[in-house]
Formats: structure tokens, sequence, C-alpha cells
């Protein structure tokens, strides 16, 4: 009987005891998605903050070596620097593209829009330039009749265009946000760095944690030096040949190769189309035209040889693993998508590996 009892008392313990822990667990699970709810509206400029601080961070430190160790002055030089460098630019350019592109708008719904003659080299264009020519040339002689013909079809352009126009005005001030956030984090660079080691150490252990905050770090400087500087690389390339060869819109057609190249799309679909522009309205002789023909291939190609030389280089990880989770987290993540895809790739790669070779350990330290 009173070992009834004594089964009884233990089971009503377990059962207590189960039920405080179900009720812990809900209320930190219930803490944790309504941390989530408040947290989420931020989570992408502090996450691309983190990602420019610790793209830039090694610039950052020797700056403030130079500036006598004051991590805060250092930080403020790098915001406004990158503010005149990139923002300032881009806000011309981007006001510019608005200011015309309202111009249009509004003329279009003014039935005021003015079309210039076209080019009859135009017409030599391959495939499409016969067709674009005497569509162009019908919106010359009788525009009314064109606009009316197409009219659907050039409101819902030019209403995209004005939408695209106000979401890079959004985008620019995003990213000014988000440099300005980095370069607080930078000035607080070294406690932000341990608090993240010490989260990393207790999830994962000491040893392992240190080594997964060393990984991240390395690949999100990989995906930067082997993506956006590989784009960089191939839009300075192509501006400067744009602007020997005497293409029009050379600054634009150098910022949407650099676009192109950061989607990782091949760069040929801005080169071939130039260089039917080259051989059929250029000035050039024959041979000035073979010149640009290499050089704007050879830019347009060049992303085959250095993306090896600086994708996963310093990550213990192969450089397919880091390629493919940039793709991978850029097309369903943005760019911010393009860091965090090639650190969970990396990072599960790794763990994946450990637990291969924990394996063959054991294999080999028990034969039997």
């Amino acid at each position: 009987m009173a070992m009834h009892s004594d089964n009884e008392t233990a089971s009503e313990l377990t059962t207590k005891t189960f039920m405080d822990a179900m009720i812990r667990i809900g209320l930190i699970a219930f803490l944790a998605i309504l941390c989530f709810r408040v947290f989420s509206p931020f989570v992408a400029i502090l996450l691309g903050g983190l990602i420019l601080s610790i793209i830039f961070y090694p610039l950052h430190q020797r700056l403030a070596k130079r500036l006598g160790g004051r991590q805060g002055r250092a930080s403020i030089l790098l915001v406004v620097v990158g503010c005149v460098l990139l923002g300032v630019p881009l806000w011309m350019l981007g006001s510019s593209s608005a200011s015309h592109i309202h111009h249009v708008h509004t003329a279009f719904e003014n039935d005021e829009l003015i079309v210039m003659q076209p080019d009859p080299r135009v017409a030599e264009w391959p495939l499409i330039g016969e067709k674009f020519y005497r569509a162009w040339s019908d919106a010359v002689t009788n525009l009314p009749r064109f606009v009316e013909r197409y009219r659907e079809q050039i409101r819902e352009i030019t209403r995209w265009a004005l939408s695209t126009a106000g979401n890079a005005f959004g985008s620019l001030f995003m990213f000014l946000g988000t440099l300005i956030l980095a370069g607080i984090m930078m000035a607080w660079g070294k406690p932000g760095s341990n608090a993240m080691q010490r989260v990393l150490c207790r999830v994962a252990g000491p040893v392992k944690g240190a080594e997964l905050w060393d990984l991240s770090v390395a690949t999100v400087r990989s995906v930067a030096a082997g993506v956006l500087g590989v784009a960089f690389i191939q839009a300075l390339l192509f501006g400067i040949g744009f602007i020997l060869a005497g293409v029009p819109a050379a600054g634009v057609l150098a910022l949407i190769v650099l676009l192109i190249c950061i989607l990782q799309l091949p760069a040929v679909i801005v080169a071939v189309p130039v260089i039917i522009y080259v051989w059929s309205a250029g000035d050039g002789s024959v041979l000035v035209n073979i010149f640009y023909t290499l050089y704007f291939l050879f830019a347009g190609l060049c992303d085959n040889v250095l993306k090896p030389l600086l994708l996963g280089r310093g990550v213990d990880a192969p450089m397919p693993v880091i390629l493919m989770g940039a793709l991978g987290g850029m097309i369903s993540g943005g760019f911010i998508g393009l860091f965090l895809g090639a650190i969970l790739l990396a990072i599960g790669y790794q763990v994946f590996m450990d637990w291969v070779e924990d394996a063959e350990d054991r294999r080999a330290a028990d034969p039997a």
C-alpha cells in the first residue's frame, strides 16, 4: 500500500513538473513572438548596418589608428565620406530621373508630348531595328493617333516608371540610414563583437562558437569582395569604355551594369547591344571597332576569372558553396539575403562536415 502511495506521489510530482515546464516554455515562446513582432520592422536596417560594419571595420580600424584611437571620430568620418561619395551622386541621378519621368508623364497626360525624328541608322539595328524605326516614325508623323493607339500601354509604363523612381528614393534613404547605423556599430565594434561571440559560444560551445563567428565575418567580407567588388570593377571598366567609345548615357549604362552584376546576371547583356551600336552608329574605323569589341567582351567576361580568385578567399568553405548561398539568398531575400544566404550555407556546410568527421574519428578510435 505504501509503495502504491509513493508511485502516486511520484506521478503527481512528475505531472506538476511537466505542467510547470510547459507553462514556462509557453510563456517564453509567447514573449519571443512578441519581441520578434516589435523587432521585425527594424530587422532589415539592422542586418544591413551589421553587414556594412563588418565590411568596413578593417578600414575603420586603420582610420581610427591614424586619429589616435578615436573610434567615434573614425566612424563619423567614414559615414560622412560614404554619404558624399555615394549618397550625393545617387540623389542627383534619382532626382534628375524622377524629374524627367514626371515631365514626360505630365506632357503625355496633357497631350503635349513632342517626339524627335529618329536617326535613319536606327533601322539598321539587328532584329528590331526596322520595326522600331517604323513605330518611331509613326509617332513623329501622327503623334495623337500613336498615343491613342497605345494609350493604355504608355500609361502603364509611365506609372511603373514613377513608382520605380519613388522606390528608388525610398531605397536611397534606407541605405543612408543603414550607413549611419553601421557607423554607430563600428564605433562600438569590439564590445559588439565580444557580445556576439558570447552568444555563439553559449549556443555552440566556447571553441565552436568562436569559429562560427570568425566564419561569419570572413564570409561577409568574401561575398563583398567576390560579388560587390567584382561588380564595381566591371561597372568601372564598362564606364571607361562607354566614355571612350562615345556611347550615349555612359553613366546610366555603367550603373545598369553595376546592378546587373550585383544580381549575378551576365554583363554581356549590356556588352552585346553596345558592340552593335559601336559597329552601326560609331564613327571609328574597323580597327577601332575591333578594339572596342574585344574590350567590352573582356569587361563582360572578366568576372569568370575574378570571382574564383576573390569569392571564398579566407573562408573555410568551398567557393561553390559560398556562391550558391549568395545567389539563393539574393533570390529569396534581396540584397541582405546575398550575405545571409552565404553565411547560412557556410555554417551549414561546416556543421555537416564536423558531423561527418566526428563519425569518422569514432570509427577510427573503435575499429571493432
